[in-house]
């Protein structure tokens, strides 16, 4: 997943699947959106190309199949359509640069994920896109590889902190066995859990609306949103005394649409913010260099980025 457009996502991508022990497992790959151009569409900056080993099974529209720079087997053609044509399952021959277009929806790469199974697959790795960060949800993925880089901010401080706060978001607190049994099936609307451990349906159905419903509470220990969680919502809850030592439940981080102001005025005190899923984040790559020309210090944006976020963090082009 990358935090903008040239953070260095296609490079991970490609380094992590040259380097996959494919004698010992199947691998198979695809992508929410269009990877492997060699021009980026929106920047018109060079792209770098996908490289598929022999032995890769991968997922991509009828249209890129036709395209690809590699002898393939074509093992089906499934009922997942996009606007390039159906979804193409195949097998890589030799090695080769293909374009990689997959199910254009969270609920189509579930099901092409599970499709897969019968291929005895035992890894599948996607390339995420921009504008889609719910295929990071646990829901979607057991793990995840963040991409950050200059384009996301010109400023080493400036960049540590954004990113260093998405980082926060993903390794959020998982909420109690028994707010997970409690909410784990609620997929509308707004909850709340009073001091009695009385269950109470506030009559919205988002965040986005803050006429909330409060009547019969006097203390509210849990609130869970089933949908986003916006800073809308967060400021009208912490204005109300009744959310004074209150926890809010999200399903997981990828529902979180807050500032870090609003986050850590929220949190500052007796209340929490948690999710029913926790996500699993392995590594995060960097890319120093940006599409207008800026170039940071690796070696320090490295050093700082991983000082704040406490986990390993790569150039992989310097490496």
């Amino acid at each position: 997943m990358g935090l903008e457009k040239n953070t260095g996502k296609t490079e991970c991508f490609n380094y992590v699947m040259q380097r996959l022990p494919l004698a010992e497992k199947r691998v198979a790959v695809s992508s929410i959106g269009i990877d492997g151009e060699t021009t980026d569409q929106v920047t018109r900056t060079a792209k770098p190309e996908i490289f598929l080993r022999e032995g890769v099974y991968f997922g991509t529209s009828e249209k890129h199949y036709l395209t690809k720079r590699l002898s393939a087997e074509l093992l089906e053609i499934t009922n997942e359509n996009t606007s390039l044509g159906n979804i193409v399952i195949g097998k890589s021959l030799t090695p080769g640069k293909i374009l990689l277009s997959g199910p254009s929806s969270t609920n189509g790469l579930r099901r092409w994920m599970d499709d897969m199974k019968k291929y005895n697959i035992d890894l599948t790795i996607i390339d995420g896109a921009l504008s889609r960060m719910s295929l990071a949800s646990p829901a979607v993925s057991e793990s995840m590889i963040l991409a950050t880089g200059a384009a996301y901010s010109a400023n080493i401080n400036t960049l540590v902190q954004k990113t260093a706060f998405v980082v926060q978001m993903i390794n959020l607190e998982l909420t109690s066995q028994e707010n997970r049994h409690l909410f784990n099936d609620v997929t509308i609307g707004v909850w709340a859990v009073d001091e009695d451990d009385s269950l109470h349906d506030l009559k919205v159905a988002s965040s986005l609306s803050v006429n909330i419903n409060t009547d019969g509470i006097k203390k509210c220990r849990t609130l869970y949103v089933s949908g986003a969680l916006t800073d809308g919502f967060v400021n009208h809850v912490r204005q109300n005394k009744i959310f004074n030592e209150t926890e809010i439940v999200v399903r997981d981080f990828t529902k979180i649409f807050l500032t870090p102001m609003t986050y850590n005025t929220f949190v500052n005190g007796r209340r929490k913010i948690t999710v029913l899923q926790k996500s699993k984040l392995i590594a995060v790559c960097v890319n120093p260099t940006s599409p207008n020309g800026i170039v940071l210090d690796s070696e320090k944006l490295c050093n700082t980025l991983s000082e704040a976020i406490k986990l390993p963090v790569y150039d992989l082009k310097r490496n």
